[in-house]
């Protein structure tokens, strides 16, 4: 086992001096920031004055989990009051009705062929509503949610069933003649036809929406 030198001795000397003056300047650094944030609180304290503590109900900080999205409630209310306010069953729709082989509308920028092409179920159905069984508001509120719905998912062509109103009071369909109104109001729909034997008859309608950007007249 070597001997240790006085040489060796005065280098652990010098390393155990330096070590403690790290450790003082390190306590030093660390009792300065305590008195920082000590003097910070006070002026704090003092500048907004005597404040009483809430006291703790044992609330659930959340465990670091990321919060849920926001929902845009308001919004999605106001769209559906909008809906609902935008459908009248007073609008005089003799006028825009084509009185060819079978019930049809279509808006003024659409040809003819469009409407024929759609009769004969050129587009596939993408999406349908059935209206049986609902009271009017109820109807018109379903209908308008699912047109809006529908052009918000690019969905095209679609089947909306009203009935025959072989139910009804006097066999009359109710709804089919206010179905018509509240569609050729939306300005998404930009025709309809009544549906085929197949597709439903006189109890149903077939609707057609414009594209997403809106103005596009379908193409073959």
């Amino acid at each position: 086992m070597r001997a240790i030198s006085l040489q060796d001795l005065g280098a652990l000397r010098q390393q155990l001096k330096d070590r403690a003056a790290q450790q003082a300047a390190q306590r030093a650094r660390e009792e300065a920031e305590r008195r920082r944030r000590e003097r910070e609180a006070a002026a704090f304290a003092h500048a907004v004055g005597p404040v009483t503590r809430l006291p703790d109900r044992n609330l659930h900080e959340g465990g670091g989990r990321p919060l849920p999205p926001p929902e845009p409630r308001q919004r999605e209310l106001d769209e559906q009051a909008a809906l609902k306010a935008s459908l009248s069953d007073e609008v005089d729709l003799e006028s825009l009705l084509l009185t060819d082989d079978g019930l049809s509308f279509r808006r003024p920028a659409i040809g003819l062929d469009v409407v024929t092409r759609l009769r004969k179920g050129h587009w596939s159905i993408q999406g349908e509503l059935d209206l049986h069984g609902l009271r009017r508001d109820e109807a018109r509120d379903a209908l308008a949610h699912f047109i809006h719905q529908s052009h918000q998912h690019s969905r095209r062509c679609l089947r909306v069933v009203h009935g025959k109103g072989l139910g009804s009071p006097g066999r009359e369909p109710v709804l089919k003649a206010k179905v018509q109104r509240w569609l050729a109001q939306r300005e998404e729909v930009i025709a309809f036809t009544q549906a085929t034997g197949p597709q439903g008859g006189a109890g149903a309608l077939i609707v057609l929406l414009g594209s997403r950007p809106r103005g596009r007249v379908p193409v073959a």
